[in-house]
């Protein structure tokens, strides 16, 4: 497995392991995943395998410790240092899943986000992937304000 900073090319393959992971309400549409690759490609990374896509991870650098929903709309470049690394999309295409891949995206944007000087990884999942996190030291703080897709979301972060 390779993984690697998004390009425009990819943004096909991006859209389909989107739609198959997620249900419409809570997928991310073409332009809102083409706008972060344009403003936040230092933050979107994906993983391949015998040059095909098989998972990606992004999300922009914010100010607070927590997600909020209009992130998953709209996008701004990233400040060269500091800041929280959120975790706005983590998704791997089904006939890779449990192999690693997450967890192999999730490892190098922490460790990309370590080098920014970053405080802090911080995103929002739904109950059955807690302890998922978990395991990779991250603490559950609660239910998140978030309405996203009109799912229950709760707020995970590590600090770094």
């Amino acid at each position: 497995m390779n993984i690697r900073y998004v390009t425009m090319v990819d943004l096909p393959q991006l859209v389909a392991i989107e739609r198959r992971c997620f249900t419409a309400q809570e997928a991310a549409t073409e332009e809102a995943l083409e706008k972060r690759i344009k403003t936040i490609p230092d933050s979107f990374l994906v993983a391949e395998e015998e040059e095909a896509i098989v998972g990606y991870i992004n999300g922009p650098v914010i100010e607070t410790a927590y997600i909020t929903d209009d992130l998953f709309e709209e996008s701004a470049p990233n400040p060269s240092v500091g800041g929280h690394q959120s975790v706005l999309g983590l998704a791997v295409s089904p006939h890779a899943q449990h192999r690693g891949v997450a967890t192999a995206l999730l490892t190098t944007l922490e460790q990309e986000a370590k080098k920014q000087n970053r405080e802090t990884m911080t995103l929002t999942c739904k109950a059955v992937l807690i302890q998922f996190y978990k395991k990779l030291g991250y603490t559950n703080t609660g239910v998140a304000d978030s309405t996203h897709g009109g799912a229950t979301w709760y707020n995970l972060i590590k600090r770094l």
